[in-house]
């Protein structure tokens, strides 16, 4: 038998975890051209070897695929030059720190901060430009909730910005009023589907704040993308862009910034028409390659459950008679999702309450029934709180469940929180059934929801298998979690099946893309206490090393 070509790469010494069944483990890979051309034991590795071929010796570290975040916002990312609001727990350190940015940036024109947790207010109200102002005076400030899907503006904020008593249905949110003056109280919902959209976001360049400027977005985009190959996400999925965010990863690959390959899911807001879809299909032929890709769409059925705006079936906690809205009545949702569904657009909808998930299930059983069955692979992305009569749907109606596990924490959603407190105990039982949607046969993407939370792949797993707080602490709702082998298939095979990438990446394979992970340690055998603080000691994509751990 004559040997085979030289490879371009050879991995040898490995505990390879390939979530590949039908040859699970390895000890060795062999790439050519940024492909995996063979896969076995180190014993047949050098037969793989040449003058020329590039070696890693793993020294018995695991390796797994690269990792696919299915929902990482890396474009819109952290920013640097806001006021970091991370773990500020009460108004009283919310002002801490915007004074303390303040003092070193004195000469400010627009004071702008990120990740304020709605917790941080008392007696679970939410935030008015009274408390802000005195901390801010007269400089215009602007402040985003950690899920972005909320603004939080003082009151020189809402001169800047035309925000009055008439004028409450702004390009970039809905700016809540004060139930007795009818005067705006300084607090904007709706961000996240208004604020974040092609127009919402020309407005508020065009108003001058510095935050939506296209430097600002490039600058957030590039530290993200280093930050996930850092952590070995090799294929990023990037859930809600406009046609004018594509120029940033355009430039990204012109300047050698995208590592990571892009997919990357265009936002079909309320009012979006045939030339618009028109648009979208023109960008999803001229964005078509292995690095960067465009074509799902993200739509919206409801909010978030912290300031009830998720749609529930029945009312909040503790709220009379109100139990949320979904942006769309369900029969207008059903003929705009089968319509998408005809024109073979994948549809990633944002749905968290219990009633808003059942709304995406009931329009994609429509679709079914009115195209016929395709592999259209739709996704609920969230799946907060899901009512178990549902559970089932999910892999009846070929519907992913796209799920980021550290939003259950308990420290982030648990008891005492908002996100249980507005549920109510009674529908605990209901919080992100990740257990019961695998063993119901439901396909699992797992993914980070950067920047509403940690981007790093291993703080999720262990979330995903504890539920337990980052820091150790009683697991909430321990019945749903999984183990190791299925949180890291979620990151993985299940991301990549979600997307349509399965015969490219998810697992290592002859065939596939070389995109893999050498790790710091042994996921599968040490304490889940010791997954958080795993490092990617070395990343590849398409065979080339593009990452190494200092």
């Amino acid at each position: 038998m004559h040997p085979p070509a030289p490879a371009d790469l050879l991995l040898t010494g490995a505990r390879i975890h390939t979530v590949d069944p039908d040859l699970p483990e390895a000890e060795a890979l062999a790439v050519r051209d940024g492909r995996i051309v063979w896969l076995g034991p180190d014993t047949g590795a050098e037969r793989w070897a040449g003058p020329d071929t590039e070696r890693i010796d793993a020294g018995g570290r695991l390796v797994l695929p690269g990792f696919v975040d299915a929902h990482n916002h890396v474009r819109l990312g952290s920013d640097d030059a806001c006021v970091q609001l991370a773990g500020a727990r009460s108004l009283a350190e919310i002002h801490d720190r915007i004074r303390a940015w303040r003092a070193r940036n004195p000469g400010a024109a627009w004071i702008e901060a990120e990740a304020f947790d709605y917790s941080a207010l008392p007696d679970g109200r939410m935030p008015c430009a009274a408390d802000l102002d005195p901390v801010t005076g007269d400089t215009p400030a602007v402040v985003l909730s950690y899920d972005v899907h909320t603004a939080w503006l003082n009151t020189a904020a809402m001169h800047r910005l035309g925000v009055t008593r008439d004028r409450t249905d702004l390009p970039f949110g809905t700016a809540r009023t004060d139930p007795g003056t009818g005067e705006p109280t300084g607090f904007v919902t709706d961000f996240a589907v208004k604020g974040l959209s092609r127009e919402g976001h020309r407005a508020l360049r065009e108003l001058g704040v510095p935050w939506a400027s296209p430097d600002r977005q490039y600058g957030r985009l590039v530290k993200s993308l280093d930050d996930a190959i850092r952590y070995g996400i090799t294929t990023v999925v990037e859930p809600q862009n406009s046609l004018d965010d594509l120029e940033l990863f355009a430039r990204a690959r012109a300047e050698g910034r995208l590592r990571s390959r892009i997919v990357a899911a265009l936002f079909h807001p309320r009012g979006t028409g045939a030339a618009d879809l028109a648009e979208f299909e023109a960008a999803g032929r001229e964005f078509a390659d292995d690095r960067l890709r465009v074509g799902p769409l993200k739509l919206y059925i409801d909010d978030v459950v912290e300031p009830r705006t998720a749609a529930l079936l029945e009312p909040y906690a503790g709220c009379g008679s109100h139990r949320g809205d979904t942006f769309y009545p369900p029969e207008e949702f059903a003929e705009l999702l089968a319509a998408l569904d005809a024109r073979g657009f994948q549809c990633f909808v944002h749905a968290t309450g219990d009633r808003g998930i059942r709304t995406v299930l009931d329009a994609v059983e429509h679709a079914r029934a009115v195209n016929g069955p395709r592999d259209a692979r739709h996704q609920v992305v969230h799946v907060e709180c899901l009512d178990p009569a549902d559970v089932p749907r999910f892999a009846e109606l070929g519907v992913v469940a796209c799920m980021q596990p550290r939003h259950c924490a308990p420290e982030i959603a648990g008891p005492g929180q908002d996100w249980a407190e507005n549920v109510g105990e009674e529908r605990w039982h209901k919080a992100w059934p990740m257990r019961s949607l695998h063993e119901a046969g439901a396909v699992l993407a797992f993914s980070s929801d950067w920047n509403v939370a940690e981007m790093d792949p291993m703080i999720g797993i262990y979330t995903a298998v504890t539920r337990r707080p980052l820091g150790g602490g009683e697991a909430w709702r321990p019945a749903e979690t999984v183990d190791v082998a299925t949180a890291v298939y979620g990151y993985t095979m299940g991301s990549a099946y979600a997307n349509f990438l399965e015969h490219d990446r998810g697992s290592l394979t002859v065939g596939k893309a070389a995109d893999f992970v050498v790790l710091s340690r042994d996921i599968f055998a040490v304490p889940a206490d010791r997954i958080p603080g795993t490092v990617a000691e070395t990343v590849v994509v398409a065979g080339e090393v593009v990452h190494r751990a200092a």
